[in-house]
């Protein structure tokens, strides 16, 4: 009878020849020059796991101009952005790898990057890396190939656990940024976390502001687009690991006494996110921007909570707060100004809707709205329908009926009218020539009136826009 070691092997070696068969053509040509070759790290789990992707990692113990010299002869194409790091990358067909010197690394506890040598061994190598689901290797350049777990990663495959491969405050010592790792596994396959792994996050928490804004990112980022961003979130908010690189975050959980009542913001939140992610369906699928505004659409609520008299508690204009907070929290993160614009902008719209009410919008309203949000019209429609998360299936059923009558509307008046691209019923150029006059901010001030008019009566025709301009000239033009 099989072990659950021989099974797992078995399955890896199964599923990597069946999806990847090229991985054995590398293998050949580093065998052949004189060198090892392993599948490792997160590969190997995948592959054990039934998810397998397209991007392969390796390691050698070929240097890295060794490995440049194979990967020339192989690959369609290679790049050496990691070369110093001991990482040549190449891509054959539409399988990208990333072939890696073995490594062990010392690390200065002050300094932001590890300093790296390269190793002998590939059980060195592997003792280096955060997790034992992630110490795990398929050496390919022997006959049978060998599967390699030095630290019981299977089993902890098996339990579905996060565990270190020692002890884990050395581990989060060295590199803090695997602390962000933990958190992003957490999320990606939805396993638990070793206890000793939270205890350590929590003693070794503000490590993490040594780490660049941009490995931080970058992790942020995978955890944010998991498929259960909740586990990840909540484990850096549990061990402290929040406070410094998403403070607005635990701060949502505001205190709450017996005379004013208000909703668990923090929880909220989650939800909000979860209830986001299940209409990304109606964004084409999984989209950053929408996570990001649903993780941030009420940070702004701390800031300005107030207890009502009697009773009860207001956040007068939190989206206003709250979409500047979400640029300067998105600008410390690195992210672009594409996507600190977008998310900063659904943040500061997610409560337009509350004023649709029982739905008594006159078409001017409908058309503001439309215009506001622009391109980001459908985000704004997931960000508020995931905004609804009274436990009242009533109230719920209620609010959904009266946006769904304001899409309606919407669909309606872009029929008619073409909402999606507002403008004046004339130009610039149009104004200039109406009113015989040159370029200047007198025209500027007329498309604003025009605008204005558009959005308030929809749209004029030529003949009536040219009377409403004229008209506007006689009372707002120079005196004669």
């Amino acid at each position: 009878m099989s072990t659950p070691r021989e099974i797992a092997q078995e399955l890896a070696i199964a599923t990597l020849l069946e999806k990847v068969p090229i991985a054995s053509t590398l293998a050949s040509s580093f065998s052949q020059a004189g060198f090892t070759l392993a599948l490792v790290g997160g590969p190997v789990r995948d592959a054990i796991l039934g998810r397998l992707g397209n991007d392969l990692d390796f390691t050698t113990n070929a240097r890295p101009d060794e490995t440049k010299k194979i990967l020339k002869a192989w690959a369609d194409s290679i790049w050496e952005t990691g070369a110093a790091f001991g990482t040549i990358a190449g891509k054959k067909g539409d399988v990208t790898v990333e072939v890696t010197t073995y490594r062990s690394e010392n690390y200065d506890p002050q300094s932001r990057k590890p300093e790296v040598n390269f190793g002998d061994s590939i059980q060195g190598d592997l003792s280096r890396r955060d997790f034992t689901i992630n110490c795990l290797a398929l050496e390919l350049t022997t006959t049978p190939p060998e599967f390699i777990d030095l630290f019981d990663g299977v089993g902890d495959l098996a339990k579905r656990v996060l565990r270190a491969p020692g002890d884990p405050d050395v581990l989060f010592g060295d590199d803090p940024l695997r602390m962000m790792r933990a958190a992003r596994f957490a999320s990606q396959l939805e396993f638990d976390v070793d206890p000793t792994v939270i205890d350590s996050m929590k003693r070794m928490a503000d490590r993490i502001t040594i780490v660049s804004a941009e490995r931080v990112h970058d992790e942020l980022i995978k955890l944010l687009m998991s498929p259960n961003p909740r586990l990840g979130l909540t484990l850096m908010v549990e061990t402290g690991l929040a406070n410094y690189v998403l403070p607005e975050l635990p701060k949502l959980k505001l205190e709450v006494d017996e005379h004013h009542h208000h909703k668990d913001v923090y929880e909220h939140t989650l939800t909000v996110l979860e209830q986001a992610i299940a209409l990304e369906h109606r964004l084409g699928g999984p989209n950053l921007v929408i996570r990001l505004a649903a993780l941030l659409h009420d940070i702004g609520k701390p800031k300005t909570r107030e207890l009502i008299p009697g009773g009860g508690v207001s956040f007068h204009h939190h989206e206003v707060v709250g979409s500047r907070m979400a640029k300067e929290r998105l600008r410390a993160l690195r992210f672009d100004n594409q996507t600190i614009g977008d998310v900063s902008k659904l943040v500061f719209l997610h409560l337009r809707f509350h004023g649709y009410a029982g739905g008594e919008w006159t078409d001017s309203a409908v058309r503001r709205y439309v215009r506001d949000a622009e391109d980001l019209l459908d985000h704004l429609h997931v960000l508020t329908r995931a905004d609804c998360t009274t436990r009242n299936h009533r109230k719920a059923a209620a609010l959904a009926a009266t946006y769904d009558s304001l899409e309606e509307r919407i669909s309606r008046l872009r029929e008619e009218e073409e909402l999606n691209s507002i403008r004046p019923d004339v130009d610039g150029n149009e104004i200039m020539k109406i009113l015989n006059i040159p370029a200047s901010p007198l025209v500027g001030k007329a498309y604003t009136y025009m605008l204005e008019l558009r959005l308030e009566r929809g749209p004029l025709g030529e003949d009536q826009a040219r009377v409403e301009l004229l008209n506007w000239w006689s009372q707002n033009g120079p005196q004669k």
